[in-house]
């Protein structure tokens, strides 16, 4: 406890007397005094007594009465990286001055542990205000009440808050959310209770065990909530702010990385022959299918938003890499096909030309039955006169040498902006979240 809190307690403590003593009191009363020995139930059977103390009245003071609130984080945790969902459980410190509660130093006692007599004594009727909810109470309630000499009482409680935060999903996984609660009496008002932070603390207070479940606490910040005019009174109120952030590795990892390796993967198509057509169907549809499942595995967990995320626009460029890398195939084989077919059939496939020159015809058969092919002394330059047109597979060829720079670097550009744009937004909304 710092000087200035017991130069209060003391102060407290001699207006109250004063107080007391025009109204109450008799020049007769005295502190109670106990002999050495006595235990710290007698000390309290007799200052926590009907005759000389009522629960229900708020501990006398000039003016409103003062509870120091202090918080000290115990564990951080959420139930996946991608949920807005937090559960915070820490210590809840609350300490005030009750005069009534004072004693003098015959005992050996410096602190009375109240513990059983929690019912007896007057408590802050301290609410919370949240989005989300309480987890359910342990068993036993987990809580500490001590008393002390000049009047101080420390309570401790043990809380656990599942709260439902705000992010920007229009960024995420770049996003900050931010998680709030505040604390204020529920029935009395500030003119007659007030809470204010302990040694004006303006952060939280972490345990040295604090334990963390995919929740990374950026910052935090404590402050008097605002005066708004509420409806139900002007009661003292604290506010409790927590920014946290993401675990981008997480994400690159099991979304990113992955999605780039499969965007590449198709651009394989454009180093093969154009009319390899196994290997770059086996190519594009594989990519194409385990691109699909793999994103809708990870959307699965995302929580449903109308507006459009960073994710998005990170599955719908990929996806369109990934089907544009499929159709430009489909386009390269479909104008090398068609210009070669015009020309007659391959002589891969075992076809002819439709018009044979007279002195090519067979001579050694008869005119209706033949065994001998008719291309067998055919020259070669007639061959490739008849059945090649270079300028139309020229241009399938072409196609995909172009598509060999122009994919892979159109890609690594929006790979550039994506990460540059959302990294400078996200960066920017982190500094603004939990100013206002």
């Amino acid at each position: 406890m710092t000087n200035l809190s017991r130069l209060l307690c003391v102060s407290v403590f001699y207006v109250s007397i004063l107080k007391n003593s025009e109204s109450h009191t008799t020049p007769d009363d005295k502190l109670p005094e106990f002999e050495n020995g006595k235990s710290d139930k007698h000390v309290l059977d007799y200052l926590l007594s009907p005759k000389r103390y009522d629960k229900r009245l708020l501990p006398p003071s000039y003016g409103s009465s003062i509870v120091n609130v202090s918080v000290v984080l115990f564990t951080l945790s959420s139930p996946d990286e991608s949920s807005l969902k937090y559960e915070v459980e820490f210590l809840l410190e609350q300490e005030w001055c009750d005069s009534r509660l004072r004693f003098t130093n015959q005992t050996s006692y410096t602190m009375l542990n109240g513990i059983h007599h929690q019912g007896e004594i007057w408590l802050p009727d301290t609410n919370f205000h949240m989005h989300g909810d309480f987890k359910p109470s342990q068993t036993p309630v987990r809580f500490t009440l001590n008393v002390h000499r000049d009047g101080r009482v420390e309570y401790t409680t043990r809380r656990h808050l599942v709260l439902s935060c705000e992010g920007s999903m229009n960024i995420f996984p770049f996003d900050h959310p931010l998680c709030t609660f505040s604390m204020e009496s529920i029935s009395h008002e500030k003119s007659d209770l007030k809470y204010t932070w302990k040694d004006d603390s303006n952060m939280l207070l972490k345990s040295p065990y604090l334990k963390t479940t995919n929740a990374y606490l950026e910052r935090n910040r404590t402050y008097e909530c605002a005066s708004t005019g509420s409806w139900r009174g002007n009661y003292s109120c604290l506010q409790v702010e927590m920014i946290f952030s993401r675990n981008r590795t997480f994400y690159f990892a099991t979304i990113f990385i992955p999605g780039m390796i499969l965007v590449t993967s198709s651009f394989i198509t454009f180093f093969l022959e154009w009319n390899a057509v196994p290997a770059r169907t086996i190519i594009g549809v594989t990519t194409m299918l385990n691109y699909f499942s793999t994103s809708n595995s990870f959307r699965r967990t995302l929580p449903d938003v109308a507006n459009l995320t960073a994710m998005n626009v990170w599955d719908g460029v990929c996806m369109f890499f990934v089907f544009a890398s499929f159709i430009e195939f489909v386009l390269v084989n479909l104008t090398g096909r068609k210009k070669n077919k015009s020309c007659g059939d391959s002589v891969e496939n075992g076809g002819i030309p439709k018009k044979i020159p007279k002195e090519l015809k067979c001579t050694k058969c008869t005119q209706n039955v033949c065994s001998h092919s008719l291309l067998l002394n055919v020259p070669q330059n007639v061959i490739e006169k008849n059945m090649k047109s270079p300028n139309q597979i020229h241009l399938a060829e072409m196609i995909d040498t172009i598509a060999r720079f122009m994919f892979p670097m159109a890609f690594t550009m929006f790979l550039t902006f994506f990460f540059f744009y959302y990294s400078v937004n996200a960066a920017n909304r982190g500094m603004l979240v939990g100013t206002n």
